[in-house]
């Protein structure tokens, strides 16, 4: 019943090394099946080499196991109320990969420099801020996902428009219809997050791209009369 969620879950988490988003174990991949309401994830602390698609742990959108032997990874259940309230994403992607986790770390949205960052969404791309106490000693995983639900309801973000986020003090979370696409936008954020760094070595005083340029690389490929692509 699993096999396909399972299949598509190895092979985005197989592809996070191969993109150097993550040192040892440190990021994780989760693909939905809306149907039954269920989820597919990396499991905890495993080394990639060692993973296959039997590994693959089911859980639903409470975080409770559904099928597999070992433990799902120590973020299910921000991935789980990820899916419970964004009914539309399909993948979710978690690393710690450096650049971004640099921004987190400093508690800064990645502004919008250049076309590269204006091709995937029109906005500075959002930090939330630090976990509150109260949240930090209660479930903190289950937090998360409200941490991250709670700053696009406050900015008043589309999670359908801006698939990434940085968690302030934490990592990048990324999503998508599919979990390619989740891991592939965690790709755009770090390389987006590296670029915005240097450009504000070379230049503190960068200004951010221009309104026009912003709206022209986003609906090439974006707008209803998009061109890029086949």
């Amino acid at each position: 019943m699993y096999n396909s969620i399972k299949e598509e879950a190895y092979h985005c988490n197989m592809q996070l090394p191969q993109l150097g988003l993550v040192l040892f174990t440190f990021g994780n991949v989760s693909v939905v099946d809306r149907q039954h309401g269920v989820f597919a994830i990396k499991p905890s602390g495993v080394p990639y080499e060692e993973l296959s698609p039997e590994h693959m742990v089911i859980v639903d959108f409470d975080g409770q196991i559904v099928e597999g032997d070992l433990r799902p990874s120590s973020d299910t259940k921000t991935h789980a109320l990820l899916y419970k309230h964004w009914e539309e994403i399909g993948g979710i992607t978690h690393t710690h990969s450096t650049y971004a986790t640099a921004w987190a770390q400093a508690q800064r949205d990645i502004p919008i420099f250049g076309t590269t960052h204006a091709d995937h969404l029109t906005k500075d791309i959002p930090c939330a801020p630090p976990m509150s106490d109260e949240m930090i000693a209660g479930n903190y995983e289950h937090e998360t996902g409200f941490q991250i639900i709670n700053h696009f309801t406050e900015n008043k973000l589309d999670y359908k428009e801006v698939e990434m986020i940085l968690v302030g003090n934490h990592a990048p979370f990324a999503w998508g219809k599919t979990g390619t696409k989740s891991v592939y936008n965690s790709a755009v954020l770090e390389q987006v997050a590296k670029m915005a760094w240097l450009t504000e070595q070379i230049n503190p005083e960068a200004a951010r791209l221009k309104a026009a340029l912003v709206k022209k690389h986003y609906e090439r490929k974006h707008g209803a009369n998009s061109y890029y692509g086949q």
